[in-house]
Protein backbone atom coordinates (compact mmCIF):
# COMPACT_ATOMS: atom_id res chain seq x y z
CA UNK A 1 0.00 0.00 0.00
CA UNK A 2 1.84 3.28 -1.36
CA UNK A 3 1.89 6.18 1.53
CA UNK A 4 -0.46 9.35 0.29
CA UNK A 5 0.93 12.63 1.14
CA UNK A 6 -1.51 14.89 3.41
CA UNK A 7 -2.83 17.95 2.46
CA UNK A 8 -3.14 20.36 5.73
CA UNK A 9 -4.83 23.93 4.83
CA UNK A 10 -2.89 24.76 1.35
CA UNK A 11 0.27 23.03 2.59
CA UNK A 12 1.38 19.41 0.99
CA UNK A 13 2.69 16.89 3.50
CA UNK A 14 4.82 14.54 1.80
CA UNK A 15 8.69 13.09 0.82
CA UNK A 16 8.22 16.06 -2.45
CA UNK A 17 7.77 19.08 -0.15
CA UNK A 18 10.65 20.04 2.91
CA UNK A 19 9.64 18.98 6.34
CA UNK A 20 6.52 20.92 7.74
CA UNK A 21 7.98 22.56 10.87
CA UNK A 22 5.71 23.63 13.70
CA UNK A 23 5.81 25.93 16.78
CA UNK A 24 3.95 24.62 19.68
CA UNK A 25 3.24 27.39 21.95
CA UNK A 26 2.50 24.84 24.66
CA UNK A 27 2.09 26.86 28.08
CA UNK A 28 5.01 29.08 27.31
CA UNK A 29 3.00 32.32 27.07
CA UNK A 30 2.74 32.40 30.82
CA UNK A 31 -1.04 33.06 30.58
CA UNK A 32 0.02 36.96 29.23
CA UNK A 33 -1.70 37.10 25.85
CA UNK A 34 0.83 39.99 24.41
CA UNK A 35 3.59 37.11 24.96
CA UNK A 36 1.66 34.67 23.30
CA UNK A 37 1.41 37.07 20.14
CA UNK A 38 5.22 37.80 20.37
CA UNK A 39 5.51 34.34 20.50
CA UNK A 40 3.44 33.85 17.39
CA UNK A 41 4.97 37.02 15.45
CA UNK A 42 8.22 35.06 16.40
CA UNK A 43 7.47 32.08 14.89
CA UNK A 44 6.11 33.39 11.48
CA UNK A 45 9.75 35.49 11.44
CA UNK A 46 11.16 32.57 12.34
CA UNK A 47 9.81 31.01 8.66
CA UNK A 48 7.79 28.03 10.88
CA UNK A 49 5.26 27.00 8.73
CA UNK A 50 2.65 26.43 11.56
CA UNK A 51 2.17 27.35 15.56
CA UNK A 52 0.03 24.62 17.55
CA UNK A 53 -1.67 25.49 20.25
CA UNK A 54 -2.75 22.88 23.32
CA UNK A 55 -6.94 23.48 23.96
CA UNK A 56 -8.28 22.17 27.69
CA UNK A 57 -8.59 23.74 30.58
CA UNK A 58 -7.09 21.82 34.53
CA UNK A 59 -10.71 20.76 35.34
CA UNK A 60 -10.90 18.87 31.65
CA UNK A 61 -7.21 17.52 32.42
CA UNK A 62 -7.69 16.61 35.40
CA UNK A 63 -9.05 16.31 39.11
CA UNK A 64 -8.45 18.99 41.63
CA UNK A 65 -7.68 16.25 44.22
CA UNK A 66 -4.58 16.53 46.74
CA UNK A 67 -3.59 12.88 46.87
CA UNK A 68 -0.47 11.21 45.97
CA UNK A 69 -2.29 9.99 42.47
CA UNK A 70 -2.80 13.66 41.26
CA UNK A 71 1.12 14.81 42.09
CA UNK A 72 3.56 14.38 39.89
CA UNK A 73 6.14 12.11 41.72
CA UNK A 74 9.58 11.31 39.18
CA UNK A 75 12.48 13.00 40.97
CA UNK A 76 13.65 14.27 37.22
CA UNK A 77 10.77 15.68 36.23
CA UNK A 78 10.81 19.48 35.28
CA UNK A 79 7.39 19.58 37.41
CA UNK A 80 8.13 17.28 40.54
CA UNK A 81 5.80 17.66 43.19
CA UNK A 82 3.83 19.76 42.28
CA UNK A 83 -0.07 18.87 41.10
CA UNK A 84 -1.75 18.36 38.16
CA UNK A 85 -4.35 20.48 38.62
CA UNK A 86 -2.24 23.31 39.58
CA UNK A 87 0.29 22.63 36.53
CA UNK A 88 -2.36 22.39 34.16
CA UNK A 89 -4.22 25.36 35.69
CA UNK A 90 -0.50 27.41 34.70
CA UNK A 91 -0.12 25.78 31.64
CA UNK A 92 -3.38 25.74 30.10
CA UNK A 93 -3.69 28.73 26.74
CA UNK A 94 -7.45 30.08 27.59
CA UNK A 95 -9.96 29.45 24.84
CA UNK A 96 -11.13 33.13 24.05
CA UNK A 97 -7.34 33.02 22.86
CA UNK A 98 -8.00 30.54 20.49
CA UNK A 99 -9.71 32.73 17.46
CA UNK A 100 -7.00 36.12 17.87
CA UNK A 101 -4.01 33.85 17.78
CA UNK A 102 -5.22 31.81 15.07
CA UNK A 103 -6.06 34.60 12.90
CA UNK A 104 -2.98 36.44 13.66
CA UNK A 105 -0.43 33.67 12.66
CA UNK A 106 -3.11 33.24 9.34
CA UNK A 107 -2.40 36.92 8.56
CA UNK A 108 1.38 36.23 8.59
CA UNK A 109 1.44 33.28 6.52
CA UNK A 110 1.14 30.15 8.71
CA UNK A 111 -1.29 27.51 9.51
CA UNK A 112 -2.49 27.04 13.22
CA UNK A 113 -4.06 24.52 15.19
CA UNK A 114 -4.59 23.23 18.77
CA UNK A 115 -4.66 19.46 20.27
CA UNK A 116 -7.68 19.07 21.98
CA UNK A 117 -7.57 17.37 25.22
CA UNK A 118 -11.02 16.03 25.62
CA UNK A 119 -14.58 15.73 23.36
CA UNK A 120 -15.61 19.26 24.00
CA UNK A 121 -12.10 20.97 22.93
CA UNK A 122 -12.58 18.90 19.64
CA UNK A 123 -15.65 20.65 18.82
CA UNK A 124 -14.49 24.26 19.98
CA UNK A 125 -11.56 23.83 17.73
CA UNK A 126 -13.77 22.65 14.63
CA UNK A 127 -15.90 25.80 15.42
CA UNK A 128 -12.69 27.60 14.67
CA UNK A 129 -12.23 25.61 11.81
CA UNK A 130 -8.87 24.36 12.19
CA UNK A 131 -7.42 22.52 9.48
CA UNK A 132 -6.22 19.53 11.34
CA UNK A 133 -6.06 17.87 14.96
CA UNK A 134 -2.91 16.89 16.78
CA UNK A 135 -3.59 14.15 19.21
CA UNK A 136 -1.18 14.38 21.90
CA UNK A 137 0.87 11.27 22.89
CA UNK A 138 -0.37 11.01 26.28
CA UNK A 139 -4.11 10.81 24.73
CA UNK A 140 -3.20 8.13 21.73
CA UNK A 141 -5.23 5.88 24.21
CA UNK A 142 -7.87 7.70 24.44
CA UNK A 143 -10.25 6.20 21.48
CA UNK A 144 -13.24 8.41 22.17
CA UNK A 145 -10.99 11.40 21.65
CA UNK A 146 -9.66 10.00 18.41
CA UNK A 147 -12.72 9.11 16.99
CA UNK A 148 -14.41 12.37 17.87
CA UNK A 149 -11.54 14.39 16.22
CA UNK A 150 -11.65 11.58 12.97
CA UNK A 151 -15.14 12.08 12.78
CA UNK A 152 -15.24 15.99 11.76
CA UNK A 153 -13.09 15.27 8.33
CA UNK A 154 -9.87 16.69 8.23
CA UNK A 155 -6.33 15.40 9.01
CA UNK A 156 -5.09 14.31 12.30
CA UNK A 157 -1.62 14.54 13.39
CA UNK A 158 -0.68 11.74 16.24
CA UNK A 159 2.19 11.26 18.37
CA UNK A 160 3.34 7.75 19.33
CA UNK A 161 4.88 9.17 22.54
CA UNK A 162 5.26 5.55 24.53
CA UNK A 163 2.63 3.58 22.60
CA UNK A 164 3.25 0.31 21.85
CA UNK A 165 2.97 -0.81 18.00
CA UNK A 166 -0.88 -2.66 18.82
CA UNK A 167 -1.48 1.01 20.60
CA UNK A 168 -0.83 2.69 17.26
CA UNK A 169 -2.45 -0.08 15.48
CA UNK A 170 -5.23 0.81 17.71
CA UNK A 171 -5.44 4.65 17.36
CA UNK A 172 -4.75 4.45 13.11
CA UNK A 173 -7.57 2.10 12.77
CA UNK A 174 -10.05 3.92 15.03
CA UNK A 175 -9.42 7.31 13.11
CA UNK A 176 -9.58 4.69 9.90
CA UNK A 177 -12.63 3.82 11.50
CA UNK A 178 -14.18 6.90 12.02
CA UNK A 179 -13.78 8.56 8.72
CA UNK A 180 -10.24 9.98 8.80
CA UNK A 181 -7.42 8.70 6.15
CA UNK A 182 -5.31 11.28 6.48
CA UNK A 183 -3.04 10.36 9.19
CA UNK A 184 0.57 11.95 10.43
CA UNK A 185 2.58 10.18 12.68
CA UNK A 186 4.96 11.46 15.02
CA UNK A 187 7.77 9.58 16.53
CA UNK A 188 7.92 11.27 20.09
CA UNK A 189 9.86 10.59 23.41
CA UNK A 190 7.52 11.36 26.20
CA UNK A 191 10.14 12.44 28.73
CA UNK A 192 10.72 16.34 29.03
CA UNK A 193 13.40 16.89 27.91
CA UNK A 194 14.15 14.02 26.15
CA UNK A 195 17.72 12.56 25.68
CA UNK A 196 18.73 11.86 22.48
CA UNK A 197 20.14 8.46 23.55
CA UNK A 198 16.32 7.33 23.99
CA UNK A 199 15.11 9.09 20.56
CA UNK A 200 15.39 5.91 18.54
CA UNK A 201 15.05 7.47 14.77
CA UNK A 202 15.28 3.91 13.48
CA UNK A 203 11.83 3.76 14.56
CA UNK A 204 10.61 6.73 11.85
CA UNK A 205 10.77 4.05 8.44
CA UNK A 206 9.73 1.47 10.09
CA UNK A 207 6.78 3.23 11.40
CA UNK A 208 5.63 4.65 7.89
CA UNK A 209 5.90 0.90 6.28
CA UNK A 210 4.09 -0.47 8.90
CA UNK A 211 1.00 2.22 8.95
CA UNK A 212 1.65 3.47 5.58
CA UNK A 213 1.17 6.88 6.70
CA UNK A 214 3.51 9.99 6.36
CA UNK A 215 5.40 9.89 9.95
CA UNK A 216 7.42 12.86 11.91
CA UNK A 217 8.87 13.92 15.08
CA UNK A 218 7.89 15.02 17.44
CA UNK A 219 10.75 16.03 19.41
CA UNK A 220 11.86 17.04 22.98
CA UNK A 221 15.37 17.03 22.91
CA UNK A 222 17.77 20.15 23.58
CA UNK A 223 19.06 22.00 20.02
CA UNK A 224 17.91 20.73 16.59
CA UNK A 225 20.72 18.22 16.09
CA UNK A 226 17.99 15.39 16.42
CA UNK A 227 15.21 16.84 14.59
CA UNK A 228 17.89 17.67 11.07
CA UNK A 229 19.10 14.06 11.38
CA UNK A 230 14.80 12.76 11.58
CA UNK A 231 15.25 13.99 7.54
CA UNK A 232 17.61 11.56 6.67
CA UNK A 233 15.10 9.17 7.80
CA UNK A 234 12.16 10.49 5.81
CA UNK A 235 9.97 12.62 8.58
CA UNK A 236 7.58 15.21 6.46
CA UNK A 237 6.37 16.76 9.67
CA UNK A 238 8.89 18.28 12.84
CA UNK A 239 7.10 19.39 15.95
CA UNK A 240 9.19 21.58 18.46
CA UNK A 241 8.24 23.85 21.43
CA UNK A 242 8.85 27.39 21.28
CA UNK A 243 9.83 30.32 23.80
CA UNK A 244 10.99 33.71 23.54
CA UNK A 245 13.46 33.51 26.27
CA UNK A 246 14.32 30.50 27.97
CA UNK A 247 16.12 32.22 30.52
CA UNK A 248 12.74 34.04 31.19
CA UNK A 249 11.19 30.79 32.07
CA UNK A 250 7.80 28.78 30.68
CA UNK A 251 6.66 25.62 32.02
CA UNK A 252 8.18 23.64 28.87
CA UNK A 253 11.34 26.54 28.39
CA UNK A 254 13.85 24.01 28.91
CA UNK A 255 13.04 22.24 26.32
CA UNK A 256 11.58 24.41 23.84
CA UNK A 257 13.53 26.44 21.24
CA UNK A 258 14.43 29.79 20.86
CA UNK A 259 13.39 32.23 18.02
CA UNK A 260 17.38 32.06 16.60
CA UNK A 261 17.12 28.07 16.62
CA UNK A 262 13.46 27.59 15.39
CA UNK A 263 15.00 29.25 12.39
CA UNK A 264 18.11 27.51 11.93
CA UNK A 265 15.89 24.54 12.31
CA UNK A 266 13.81 25.76 9.55
CA UNK A 267 17.30 26.28 7.09
CA UNK A 268 18.67 23.30 8.10
CA UNK A 269 16.35 20.75 7.91
CA UNK A 270 14.95 22.13 4.57
CA UNK A 271 19.14 21.50 3.42
CA UNK A 272 18.90 18.56 4.74
CA UNK A 273 15.61 17.87 3.01
CA UNK A 274 17.30 18.99 -0.30
CA UNK A 275 20.57 17.01 0.11
CA UNK A 276 18.66 13.48 0.09
CA UNK A 277 18.19 13.63 -3.46
CA UNK A 278 18.42 9.98 -5.36
CA UNK A 279 20.57 7.24 -5.39
CA UNK A 280 23.05 8.44 -8.25
CA UNK A 281 26.58 7.73 -9.09
CA UNK A 282 29.21 9.42 -11.77
CA UNK A 283 28.78 13.20 -10.42
CA UNK A 284 25.60 15.74 -11.21
CA UNK A 285 25.44 17.96 -14.03
CA UNK A 286 26.39 20.48 -11.57
CA UNK A 287 29.70 19.28 -11.14
CA UNK A 288 30.36 17.96 -14.94
CA UNK A 289 32.91 21.63 -15.18
CA UNK A 290 35.10 20.26 -12.06
CA UNK A 291 36.00 16.97 -14.29
CA UNK A 292 38.96 19.36 -15.70
CA UNK A 293 40.48 19.37 -12.22
CA UNK A 294 41.11 15.86 -11.78
CA UNK A 295 44.57 14.20 -13.05
CA UNK A 296 46.01 13.70 -16.06
CA UNK A 297 49.41 12.85 -17.81
CA UNK A 298 51.41 15.71 -18.87
CA UNK A 299 54.92 17.53 -20.38
CA UNK A 300 57.04 17.88 -17.77
CA UNK A 301 60.31 18.98 -19.47
CA UNK A 302 60.48 20.01 -23.08
CA UNK A 303 61.07 17.08 -25.47
CA UNK A 304 62.22 16.61 -28.83
CA UNK A 305 61.58 14.56 -32.15
CA UNK A 306 62.02 10.52 -31.21
CA UNK A 307 62.39 11.27 -27.18
CA UNK A 308 61.94 8.84 -25.30
CA UNK A 309 59.14 9.52 -22.76
CA UNK A 310 59.44 8.45 -19.09
CA UNK A 311 59.24 9.79 -15.66
CA UNK A 312 62.32 12.12 -16.35
CA UNK A 313 59.84 13.90 -18.78
CA UNK A 314 56.34 13.30 -17.66
CA UNK A 315 54.33 13.31 -14.88
CA UNK A 316 50.68 12.92 -13.55
CA UNK A 317 49.01 16.46 -12.34
CA UNK A 318 45.96 18.63 -12.57
CA UNK A 319 44.16 19.18 -14.55
CA UNK A 320 42.95 16.56 -16.87
CA UNK A 321 43.17 18.00 -20.00
CA UNK A 322 45.92 14.85 -20.80
CA UNK A 323 45.34 11.15 -21.35
CA UNK A 324 44.21 9.54 -18.17
CA UNK A 325 46.41 8.47 -15.36
CA UNK A 326 45.04 4.72 -16.54
CA UNK A 327 47.15 4.87 -19.48
CA UNK A 328 50.49 5.58 -17.39
CA UNK A 329 52.34 2.20 -17.78
CA UNK A 330 51.37 2.24 -21.75
CA UNK A 331 52.75 5.53 -22.04
CA UNK A 332 56.16 5.32 -20.39
CA UNK A 333 58.82 4.22 -23.04
CA UNK A 334 57.18 5.61 -25.88
CA UNK A 335 58.72 7.64 -28.63
CA UNK A 336 57.32 11.35 -28.91
CA UNK A 337 56.06 12.03 -32.77
CA UNK A 338 56.92 15.66 -32.14
CA UNK A 339 58.14 18.25 -30.75
CA UNK A 340 56.40 18.42 -27.22
CA UNK A 341 56.99 21.79 -24.75
CA UNK A 342 56.35 21.29 -20.56
CA UNK A 343 53.01 22.24 -19.89
CA UNK A 344 51.59 20.34 -23.48
CA UNK A 345 48.74 17.91 -22.36
CA UNK A 346 49.82 14.40 -23.88
CA UNK A 347 47.61 13.08 -26.15
CA UNK A 348 48.05 9.67 -28.41
CA UNK A 349 48.94 11.56 -31.50
CA UNK A 350 51.80 12.75 -29.73
CA UNK A 351 53.15 9.24 -29.60
CA UNK A 352 54.79 7.02 -32.50
CA UNK A 353 52.83 4.35 -32.99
Amino acid sequence: MPVHDVKIGDRLIGPDEPPFIIAELSGNHSQDFDLACAMVDAAAEAGAHAIKLQTYTADSMTLDVATDDFVISEKDSLWHGESLHALYQKAATPYEWHKPLFDRAKALGMLAFSSPFDGEAVDFLDSLDVPCFKIASFELTDLPLVARAASKGKPLIMSTGMASLAEIEQAVHCARRNGCDNIVLLKCTSTYPADPGNTNLNTIPNMRSAFHCQVGLSDHTGGIGVAVASVALGTTVIEKHFVLDRSAGGVDAAFSLEPAELKLLVTESERAWQGMGQVRYGGSQAEEAAKQYRRSIYISADVNIGDTLDESNLKIVRPAFGLAPKHWQEVLGSKARTALKKGTALRWEHLEK
